[in-house]
């Protein structure tokens, strides 16, 4: 194989698991919302697919090999996507130098890549994309010793590759349950075969588009409101809920009155209620007309919002992400502090506590490791503390270690309320080795409680658990299920503290409104003991409705 099938190979490969992503994310088990692994393998592949396709035409296996793992390693995203970069990054080092390779090369260099992914996973879990590579390493050294065409020789990798992910599934118990393979083996396949497809001379397939399907405003109403969020020709967007007084009401006749005052106008009724929204100018009249048709329901209450606050609101949004293009600085001072965290109250709690630098992402969001490493270039110091506050952070976070140029301490904070403990107990009198400790300790002292939701039915331990349930999670495992998020946080809550507990913090989501977080915070401070300290921050967090420390 020479440097233009190999390009041609991977970039097969990565728009092909571009294109599949949502169903290897599918693969996910757990319920809650970070099925992300295919769309993180996905992101780290198309980081080289963009700089393969900027080389030129003549170019040797090495020089295709070195670009692709260095751009993985800066566009690595998650978990899945680091240990795709890691295996490129041996799979690099193994063609160095080359201009053409053969079988044996190739054998050598993907085992290499097994070997550095395995080094870099502190507990490797078998049944996982280190179980698939690994063995599909193994099959290939034992085909390279034969006399086989190249594309045979990545045919017996690749059918080995998928009878192993096949394997994965009664490998781990959770996979086992679900009757799904694991998520990141069935990416590594699927890139695997994108290449074997490139060298048997199959076209490009096309690239998906990620634009969404035309909406019916009849089935979804949601959707069809979402295509009005920019149209600002009136000052309110006005929505609200009737309960039909009888069969016989016409919801057409609402919808035409609607449109003599407004516009974006989606009506939508079943045999009992009627949903409405409209932007215009006079909501008063738009909720007196609805009376003539039923009566307003309780939950959800009628909703009055002035769009051109809204709008301004998002201007500043824009100009605050604007901030974010990280500009790169001197050191000038010991120490400073990168932490990743989504929603702009926490992003301001953390400013607040002294980090330099804010990361947007989280759960559903991972950064890459060139988003980190920009962040700690920006940092005015010497050694940069980062603090991931997420588990499928701290591996990205990671990589940027040896890519900086000044020393970086990631922590492992696997949670936001880690991350914020961690930095009330910086000391700047103290030293790098003593913060290191003193902020690993205190980490790990907090308990952390998430309200979320189920992404997908799933089942748990025998219990069925259906899309859009209240999850309650202590310390990343399900708890316990519900209906309302209020109650679930409070009965999270209460089933955290201990005798010991001194602190509680309760971090509310942009889901969550501060009545809502205020009434929680009143029914919890009548329960718990009075020498607790209770505290309430506006987080402003997407994905988890409550974010719950306990100290």
């Amino acid at each position: 194989m020479n440097g233009n099938q190999l390009k041609s190979a991977m970039i097969h490969g990565a728009i092909l698991i571009s294109n599949q992503r949502r169903a290897v994310d599918e693969l996910n088990v757990y319920p809650v919302p970070d099925g992300d692994t295919g769309t993180n393998m996905s992101m780290t592949i198309s980081a080289a697919k963009r700089e393969l396709e900027l080389l030129p035409k003549d170019v040797t296996v090495s020089q295709v090999a070195d670009t692709a793992a260095s751009a993985m390693l800066r566009g690595a995203r998650g978990n899945s996507g680091v240990i795709l970069s890691l295996l490129f990054r041996g799979f690099s080092k193994g063609l160095a130098g080359m201009k053409e390779a053969g079988n044996a090369d190739f054998a050598n260099a993907l085992e290499l890549g097994v070997a550095g992914a395995y080094k870099a996973v502190m507990k490797p879990t078998e049944g996982t994309i280190l179980t698939v590579s690994r063995m599909a390493a193994n099959k290939a050294q034992e085909l390279a010793k034969q006399d086989l065409s190249l594309c045979d020789f990545l045919q017996g990798v690749c059918d080995e590759a998928n009878d192993v992910l096949k394997q994965t599934t009664e490998m781990l118990p959770a996979l086992k349950k679900a009757n799904v393979v694991d998520a990141g083996g069935k990416g590594f396949c699927i890139i695997l075969e994108g290449m074997l497809a490139s060298l048997r001379g199959e076209s490009l397939p096309a690239e998906e588009s990620e634009r969404a399907a035309a909406v019916d405003p009849a089935t979804d109403f949601n959707s069809a409101v979402a295509q009005y969020d920019d149209e600002i020709n009136f000052t309110y967007c006005t929505e609200y809920i009737v309960e039909k007084y009888d069969a016989s009401v016409d919801p057409a006749k609402l919808r035409a009155y609607l449109e003599t005052i407004g516009d974006c106008v989606v009506v939508v009724d079943d045999d009992e209620i009627i949903k409405v929204h409209v932007h215009t100018d006079h909501p008063g009249k738009a909720i007196t007309k609805a009376l003539e048709f039923g009566s307003f329901i309780n939950d959800p209450k009628p909703k009055i919002e002035n769009m051109k606050i809204q709008h301004a609101g998002k201007v500043k949004e824009a100009a605050i992400a604007k901030q974010q293009e990280f500009v790169p600085v001197e050191p000038t001072k010991d120490f400073g502090f990168v932490a990743v965290a989504a929603g702009a109250g926490l992003e301001r709690t953390f400013l607040d506590l002294g980090v330099d630098q804010v990361v947007r992402g989280g759960q559903t969001m991972n950064p890459s490791t060139d988003d980190i490493l920009r962040a700690i270039h920006a940092t005015p110091a010497k050694t940069v503390f980062v603090l991931p506050n997420n588990k499928n952070i701290i591996m990205a976070a990671e990589q940027a270690v040896n890519l900086a140029n000044r020393n970086v301490c990631v922590l492992q904070t696997r949670t936001v309320p880690q991350g914020i403990a961690a930095m009330l107990a910086y000391d700047e009198f103290a030293q790098l080795s003593e913060n290191r400790v003193a902020m690993t300790k205190a980490a790990e002292a907090v308990s952390t409680g998430s309200i979320t939701f189920a992404a997908r039915d799933s089942e748990l331990d025998g219990k069925p658990i259906r899309k859009d349930e209240v999850l309650a999670l202590d310390n990343g495992k399900l708890s316990f299920t519900e209906k309302d998020v209020n109650k679930a946080a409070y009965k999270l809550t209460k089933k955290m503290v201990k005798s010991d507990t001194s602190y509680v913090t309760i971090i509310y989501g942009a889901d969550v409104t501060e009545e809502q977080s205020q009434q929680l915070k009143d029914m919890l401070a009548a329960k718990l003991s009075s020498r607790i300290e209770l505290t309430l921050i506006n987080g402003g967090q997407p994905v988890y409705y409550y974010l719950i420390s306990v100290e």
